[in-house]
C-alpha cells in the first residue's frame, strides 16, 4: 500500500474511534510513558500539541511540565520546518498556523531539538521492524528527527492497530526508537519487543 492510501485509511479509522475511547487510550499512553525512567529523567523534552484524532498529548505535556521538565513545542515555519518554543503552562499557548496551538515564548530555532533528552513525535503509523514512521506528509518531523542525536529516545504516539509490519519508506524518512501505545511502550527495530 502506498503512503497516500495508508494515510487515508488510518485517518478514516482514527476518525471512527469514539471520543471516550480516544481519551482513555491517551491516558494509558501518558501513564505508560510517565512510568519509564528515561522519561522521568529527561530534563528537556521536545513534544507536540496534538490535534484532531491524534493520541492526545495535552495531559502529557502538562504532566511533564508539572514534574519539572522543560517542554519544547514546535512552531511550524513557512518552509514547513519546525522551530521550537518553551511551554510554560496552558495559558502560554496561542493558535498558530493551521490553528495548531503553539507557545507564545521566544522562538529557540530549528536546532533547539538537538538539546532535547527525549523527543516525542506524532505519527499515523510506525514500522515495528525499522522504526520508520508514517507522518502527515509535510516532512516537518523527519527534518526535526534528522537533528536528534542517535542515543536520544525518540517516541511516536500511536493508537492500537497502528504499529505495522511494514510502512512505505523514502530516503528522507527518519526512524523512531519507540512506539507508545495504550498497551505500553514498544522498542522498534531489529525485532525488539516491548520493554
Amino acid at each position: 500500500m502506498d503512503k497516500l492510501k495508508l494515510r487515508a485509511s488510518i485517518r478514516q479509522r482514527r476518525a471512527s474511534i469514539p471520543e471516550n475511547e480516544r481519551y482513555a487510550a491517551s491516558v494509558q499512553i501518558r501513564e505508560a510513558l510517565l512510568d519509564q525512567p528515561w522519561v522521568q529523567m529527561a530534563g528537556l523534552v521536545a513534544c507536540y500539541w496534538s490535534t484532531g484524532a491524534e493520541p492526545a498529548t495535552h495531559g502529557l505535556v502538562f504532566a511533564l511540565w508539572k514534574h519539572g521538565a522543560t517542554v519544547l513545542l514546535p512552531v511550524l515555519r513557512d518552509d514547513l520546518d519546525l522551530d521550537w518554543a518553551v511551554y510554560d503552562g496552558p495559558d502560554t499557548l496561542a493558535p498558530g498556523r493551521f490553528g495548531i496551538m503553539e507557545p507564545v515564548d521566544v522562538r529557540r530555532g530549528v536546532d533547539a531539538v538537538r538539546t532535547a533528552a527525549l523527543v516525542i513525535v506524532p505519527a499515523l503509523a510506525a514500522d515495528r521492524s525499522t522504526g520508520v514512521r508514517l507522518g502527515q506528509g509535510g516532512g516537518s518531523y523527519d527534518r526535526a528527527l534528522a537533528r536528534v542525536g542517535p542515543n536520544v529516545p525518540t517516541v511516536a504516539l500511536l493508537h492500537d492497530g497502528e504499529l505495522l509490519d511494514g510502512v512505505p519508506a523514502e530516503p528522507h524518512d527518519r526512524p523512531v526508537r519507540y512506539a507508545a501505545l495504550p498497551g505500553g511502550i514498544v522498542r522498534l527495530g531489529e525485532g525488539r519487543s516491548a520493554e
